[in-house]
């Protein structure tokens, strides 16, 4: 056996054991912080704070008391308050990015368990600060070029051993009652380090370990930390440990442990000290991103957005002009309308693709260069028929954020489609969904020419069933129009665009087969709309909660206006008062898909998580499918209302009966951790029920129902994968070791041998190798191991992204599961220091002067980044409301140096400068008008670390405030 099997092998015996874990305890409700509610607070702070700020700066009001008591609602409701176009306000997207940061976080523990520096066991200060800023250096490059997804996974995993700082040092104990800055900060020199050889603890008396550090430690101020091993009771003579059941060197003199992880670790009573400055340490991380990415930006990584991602698919062979067209039209109808407003997409991808080519991929936030991607589309050439439709749809699904939609047009079947597991896995994963504009004719309808006189292609039955599977997966439609037709089928994606969407239910049948379906209308729906696709023919009958109904015979009846697009029913339901249970009965042989959808701010997130009990209970983030007949943990996330009342969350077969209730448990909050048991194989939806009591607007009825789009299948194929890095360097390869097995009941099944064909792939076609098969043998624990590497070519950009799936089939080929796994590409940093601000001139304010907008003062200052240095990119006003000008020169010795000159009424006196370079180091200077009759001796300029400031005394406000007062 290699070392390398050896170490997964002790990795994988480690994460088996329960309550291990050492950090502050994740997720689990209690009386201890969590590495999820110091995450969340710092989070919902931070952005509170962004949002004031912007506020001030537009002379509005900020009313939102901001402490450790806020909501996502409540930050999402008062950063709203600011655009007055906003009617429903959705925080799914807000929950959405908090959840993935604090999932991010707790992965740590399970990825990087071992890793001392992770934790900042052991004394490895200087290794733990280079994590934290190396990931530093990824959040503010992927914030660089809007990949704010992995930017959040990133930022969670370093706010992870930021926290951990001051739960397993002896910062809290040295008195300190501020961060320490210089964690975040590589230019700074960490200070006062205790020794290798510095004895730095005595044992505890008994389990008293109030006074275990040395009292020279404390006088000195020497800064150590505890050790931790559960493989040997070895440390350095004189130590402090960890402490804890499953460190095993707190057994060894001196014994005891001084981690703050919770109130009853050794050094509980230093808990809540520790987790407050963890929470403001995050805080003063994030405003180091935010300066780097500006407001923006930041707002975006943080997720603060009120409406989805726009996001198409294209074809653009020839045949396509209309489409292409019709995919203008709507896109820019939507822009155009919601253009400055909180409804305006919160970003912009497309993807074009053809054969044998697809992409690039545009992703911007910017509408005007979207728009100008769109209008150099042109529809040209295309030899044989099917096109790279799943490659271009891959790309799209590991750009868009979670939750988003994507619609993909084409005429034509796909060429690529041996790439259909990887695309539902990644859907799944993503938990996206993808509607397809089909203009292509189906096999034995009449041909009839496009605009352009090219003519539309014919996809067969089996190329239009693709793309049905793959929108029935997804929670999508498969829409099939002619060239004609396709404005009114587009309808949907204006639906879809709007804020605050929710899916009140959704289910398909095939073969179809007449049924009834019955949803829930509740108050705080609006501009319902039910979707009905499938081939003719099809009829249909909706009746209302008060028993009025319309046949499909009646387009404009009492309940609904319908529109008719080749196999789209789209029912806009002109009833917004009528709550309760309604029914919508279709009659049809043929397949078909019901959706409902409406406007609400309540809504929900999940995510499949493994669960590790104990004392140090923890969540992981569960890639692939649930174990058939195993049991699932969902954690579930209520969005929009501080009010609701979970009553039931259940796995809902959409095409059939079978429905498997979950034992809810409440994480505080509106986290709810769903428990089912011995899922049976099958395909399902989650759906949740319960209780608003704030839907009191319309009726006294608070029933609602919300169902999640994307289904959730089960597998008895186990496929695990651990990467010891997320992060590449260009021009590097990768090892990922992975792990397949049969399961049985949700157990690994030791006692026969498989075989399982393994197909790997990344978004990014970078050169990879793994088996093309693996094979489990009898009496070796059921379990087939391989290995895949992954190469970024020398050329990858810096802050950009690897999204690699690993799938495996049983050899019947009727089953398949998968994970799939997020790499950052990184160069590495090898400019630390931040832009320095040098200050050449200050003018004066004339302090007699009865109106402080009759003078102006100027500000001169020179911003360097060293010759070194990867140049200063931005200069930007923090505060003031002056103009700025800059103008670049490079010195005899060949640095650059920017060149600022800030102008200002003496009603506005200082100013505060930012200053970024490349690599996103930030550097900032403050200002302050000089005032007359001070003497020009009096006015100090300092200058550490990059912080340059200018000093004075503004005599002149007394004066003018005296005077205004009179």
């Amino acid at each position: 056996m290699t070392t390398r099997q050896s170490g997964m092998l002790l990795v994988v015996l480690v994460l088996s054991l329960p309550g291990l874990i050492h950090s502050f305890k994740p997720l689990f409700n209690s009386n201890s912080f969590t590495h999820r509610e110091i995450t969340r607070t710092a989070v919902l702070q931070k952005t509170a704070e962004v949002c004031r700020d912007i506020a001030a700066s537009k002379g509005l009001d900020f009313n939102l008391i901001i402490d450790n008591n806020l909501s996502a609602g409540k930050v999402q409701r008062a950063c709203s308050s600011m655009d007055t176009f906003t009617s429903f306000v959705s925080t799914i997207k807000f929950e959405t990015a908090i959840a993935s940061m604090y999932l991010s976080n707790a992965a740590v523990d399970a990825i990087f368990l071992l890793s001392a520096a992770h934790h900042f066991d052991d004394e490895t200060f200087q290794g733990g600060r280079d994590i934290i800023t190396e990931g530093a250096s990824v959040v503010k490059a992927h914030a660089k070029i809007e990949n704010y997804f992995r930017g959040r996974l990133t930022l969670g995993q370093i706010c992870h051993t930021l926290q951990d700082f001051y739960s397993h040092s002896n910062w809290v104990e040295l008195g300190n009652k501020a961060p320490y800055s210089a964690l975040i900060r590589p230019d700074q020199p960490l200070k006062n380090l205790a020794g290798q050889n510095t004895p730095t603890c005595r044992s505890c008396v008994g389990e008293n370990c109030t006074n275990n550090i040395l009292p020279d430690v404390l006088n000195q101020g020497l800064l150590t930390s505890g050790y931790f091993s559960i493989i040997s009771s070895s440390k350095p003579t004189g130590k402090c440990s960890h402490g804890g059941f499953f460190d095993r060197t707190s057994r060894r003199d001196p014994v005891g442990g001084i981690n703050k992880d919770t109130i009853d670790s050794s050094h509980g009573f230093r808990h809540n000290e520790a987790a407050n400055l963890a929470i403001r340490a995050t805080m003063e991380l994030l405003e180091d991103v935010r300066l780097a990415a500006g407001d923006t930006n930041f707002m975006r990584l943080m997720g603060l957005s009120q409406s989805p991602v726009l996001c198409f698919v294209i074809d653009t062979t020839g045949s396509m002009s209309d489409d292409i067209d019709e995919a203008k039209r709507v896109s820019f109808e939507i822009i155009d309308r919601k253009r400055g407003t909180g409804q305006e997409p919160s970003g912009y991808i497309l993807v074009p693709f053809n054969d044998p080519d697809y992409g690039p991929i545009v992703m911007t936030s910017n509408a005007d260069v979207f728009k100008g991607q769109m209008n150099s589309l042109t529809a040209a050439g295309g030899g044989d028929i099917p096109e790279m439709a799943l490659s271009g749809l891959q790309l799209a699904l590991t750009a868009a954020p979670p939750f988003s939609e994507i619609f993909l047009f084409t005429d034509a079947p796909a060429k690529d489609a041996y790439l259909k597991n990887t695309i539902i896995a990644l859907i799944e994963s993503t938990k996206s969904e993808v509607t397809f504009m089909l203009t292509g004719s189906s096999a034995g309808r009449r041909r009839r020419r496009a605009s352009q006189g090219v003519a539309p292609r014919v996809m067969s039955r089996s190329g239009a069933q693709l793309y049905q599977d793959l929108a029935e997966a997804s929670g999508g439609q498969a829409i099939q129009v002619t060239k004609s037709e396709l404005s009114l089928a587009t309808s949907v994606i204006v639906d879809s665009s709007a804020s605050a969407v929710v899916t009140v239910f959704q289910a398909s049948r095939n073969p179809g087969r007449p049924d009834n379906f019955n949803f829930t209308v509740d108050g705080s729906l609006q501009n319902i709309t039910a979707y009905i696709t499938g081939d003719s023919p099809l009829t249909f009958s909706l009746t209302s909660s008060t028993g009025v109904s319309q046949t499909s015979s009646q387009s404009s009846g009492p309940l609904a206006s319908v529109t008719t697009a080749g196999n789209l029913r789209r029912l806009s339901l002109n009833t917004d008062n009528e709550t309760g249970l309604w029914q919508l009965s279709v009659s049809s042989n043929n397949p078909y898909l019901v959706k409902v959808t409406g406007q609400s701010s309540v809504n929900f997130i999940y995510n499949l998580v493994e669960e590790h009990e104990g004392a140090h209970g923890d969540f992981s983030v569960k890639e692939g499918r649930p174990l058939s007949g195993g049991n699932a943990s969902i954690l579930v996330t209520v969005t929009g209302s501080e009010t609701v009342k979970v009553t039931e969350v259940t796995l809902f077969d959409n095409s059939g009966p079978t429905e498997v209730k979950g034992s809810l448990q409440s994480l505080g909050s509106s986290d709810f951790l769903v428990t089912f048991s011995g899922i049976p194989a099958g395909e399902f939806v989650l759906v949740l029920k319960g209780e608003d009591s704030s839907s009191t607007s319309r009726s006294t009825s608070s029933s609602f129902q919300r169902q999640a789009s994307t289904q959730i299948k089960t597998s008895s194929i186990s496929v695990t994968a651990q990467a010891n890095n997320t992060n590449i360097e260009p021009g590097t390869t990768i090892s990922i070791p992975f792990t397949v097995a049969a399961t049985t009941d949700g157990v690994i099944t030791d006692s026969a041998t498989e075989t399982f064909t393994v197909r790997v792939s990344n978004d990014r076609s970078y050169t990879s190798t793994s088996p093309s098969s693996v094979t489990t043998v009898a009496g070796s624990g059921g379990k087939a191991n391989g290995t895949v590497t992954l190469t970024a070519p020398s050329s990858a950009a810096s802050g950009t992204d690897v999204t690699l799936t690993i799938e495996a089939e049983n050899a019947a080929a009727t089953d398949i599961n998968y994970v799939v796994l997020r790499f950052s590409v990184t160069a590495k940093v090898t400019d630390v220091n931040r832009p320095v601000c040098q200050v050449v001139t200050t003018s004066t304010c004339d302090s007699t002067s009865l109106l402080c907008s009759s003078s102006q003062w100027e500000f001169i200052a020179n911003f360097t980044d060293g010759i070194n240095g990867t140049g200063i990119e931005s200069v930007t006003i923090r505060q003031g409301n002056g103009t700025l000008n800059m103008s670049t020169v490079v010195e005899a010795g060949g640095e650059n140096i920017t060149l600022v000159t800030y102008t200002a009424s003496c009603c506005s006196p200082i100013v505060e400068l930012t200053a970024v370079d490349s690599v996103g180091n930030v550097g900032i200077c403050v200002g302050q008008a000089r005032v007359l009759t001070t003497p020009a001796s009096a006015v100090q300029t300092t200058s550490t670390g990059g912080y340059t400031l200018n000093i004075s005394t503004i005599l002149w406000l007394n004066v003018v405030f005296s005077v205004l007062l009179k």
